[in-house]
């Protein structure tokens, strides 16, 4: 594997958590292992131009550290769907800039790994999917399920809607998002019965934890 595209259960699923303990992952085995994030809306304006929390998350988690301009394309200033945000800024994405940038990322990696937006049937424009960028970029998918009341519904709808578009779901990751989830053990074991795929681990809900530390609970192949 080569690349991969992370997608979520929904907003607040956990994406950029476990990309980054997948990016730390990884390069513990050895490899070059690297962070995109096409697009991304809710943008602060710093002196180095408009920046995004999870995609400076993603690369500091990056070895070697790729260049901000290819790891996140489009950086969108409102914290609002990509679709809206782009049209408030005035900016037309495009799936061939995110092509290049991507082809630049994998010159100098073992793996890429692409964060997507909210859930895997969110927009990214008008015309522009997330599945028509998986398709073009022939990126095998990773679902991250945010573990709270729910989760077995979503993951299990996700996953149908990621294979039904063609892409190849080839494992998910369970993110322990609620810690006042009841039965947690049991939601975990019911939704591994039923996801198609493997679970590459199972991140405990501990938001003082970094990356590294949380790496140590993913086994992805």
């Amino acid at each position: 594997m080569d690349r991969v595209f992370v997608t979520g259960t929904d907003t607040g699923a956990g994406k950029t958590v476990a990309s980054c303990a997948l990016l730390h992952a990884w390069r513990a085995r050895g490899l070059r292992a690297v962070g995109m994030k096409p697009v991304a809306s809710g943008c602060v304006l710093t002196g180095d131009g408009w920046r995004n929390d999870d995609a400076l998350a993603l690369q500091a988690a990056s070895q070697p550290v790729p260049a901000y301009a290819d790891l996140n394309p489009f950086a969108l200033p409102a914290p609002l769907a990509p679709e809206i945000a782009a049209r408030e800024a005035g900016v037309d994405v495009q799936l061939a800039p995110l092509q290049v940038a991507f082809e630049r990322l994998r010159g100098s990696a073992d793996l890429v790994l692409v964060e997507g937006v909210g859930g895997w049937a969110a927009p990214l424009t008008a015309t522009l999917d997330q599945r028509h960028l998986v398709e073009a970029l022939d990126l095998p998918v990773v679902l991250v399920v945010g573990m709270r009341l729910g989760c077995i519904n979503h993951a299990r709808l996700s996953a149908r809607a990621i294979q039904a578009d063609g892409a190849r779901l080839v494992g998910w990751i369970a993110n322990e998002v609620d810690p006042q989830m009841e039965r947690r053990d049991e939601n975990f074991a019911l939704l591994s019965a039923r996801m198609p795929v493997a679970c590459w681990g199972r991140l405990p809900h501990a938001p003082e934890a970094g990356a590294v530390d949380l790496a140590t609970y993913l086994s992805p192949p």
